[in-house]
């Protein structure tokens, strides 16, 4: 295998978590924002702008994935675009603790996570479309 075929199925699984990540993702938020009380409940003291925020990107996570798989530059864009805001995201959920607003514990797990994988992607798609000349 040359370089530039690991590069595009490095590239391929890339795309395929984040696809798989936004379908969950969506499915996941939208139980907990439209679900029945039940489903409410179990969120727990979930903070409402970050739950809408996983919500609404993971719309995003399968547009760039999509875009990844297809080898769209803009994609790349989109995936940075992704990781940027889920860290002011995150910095704007750390300040809401700081401040001694309600969470959920689970939600520092769920944003490290979530920010660690979009740094990858971004990393990875900034490198395989660097390192071509399909410019």
């Amino acid at each position: 295998m040359t370089e530039a075929n690991s590069g595009s199925n490095t590239l391929k699984i890339a795309a395929a978590v984040a696809i798989v990540f936004g379908v969950l993702t969506v499915f996941s938020g939208g139980r907990a924002l439209f679900g029945g009380a039940e489903a409410r409940a179990a969120v727990g003291d979930a903070v409402p702008f970050v739950l809408w925020f996983n919500f609404l990107a993971g719309f995003a996570y399968v547009v760039a994935g999509v875009g990844l798989f297809l080898r769209h530059r803009p994609a790349v864009w989109i995936s940075l675009g992704i990781f940027g805001c889920t860290v002011l995201v995150f910095l704007g959920f750390g300040m809401h603790v700081l401040q001694g607003g309600t969470y959920e514990a689970r939600t520092v797990g769920e944003m490290t996570l979530r920010t660690g994988v979009w740094a990858v992607i971004s990393v990875l798609a900034w490198r395989q479309f660097g390192s071509t000349s399909e410019r």
